[in-house]
């Protein structure tokens, strides 16, 4: 694949908006949804757990449940979360629980 030097990607200026309290527990439910699609598509490709990244031998230590992450993991599938949800409301969007 041909990687072109004009990319950048878009960054979604919110203004810094604080998600409303009611939506807070939605991210950590998206966050594991997250990284479980990202593990999912990782078995499906072939990978498995090891206890460190191996390329060659399609291993990653990740691939464990979302509870036995590393905090910075779950942080990076919080922000993931978060900024959908930033998208979703800038767009004009209403998030509501039934």
């Amino acid at each position: 694949m041909k990687q072109s030097m004009e990319y950048r990607p878009m960054h979604l200026d919110d203004g810094g908006a604080e998600l409303p309290e009611e939506l807070k527990a939605l991210v950590e439910v998206m966050a594991e949804r997250v990284h479980d699609e990202w593990a999912q598509a990782r078995f499906d490709a072939g990978w498995s757990y090891g206890p460190e990244r191996n390329d060659a031998l399609k291993q990653h230590p990740c691939l464990v449940p979302y509870s036995e992450l590393p905090e910075e993991e779950r942080l990076y599938d919080r922000k993931t979360a978060m900024a959908t949800l930033g998208l979703i409301r800038s767009l004009g969007y209403k998030i509501s629980k039934e």
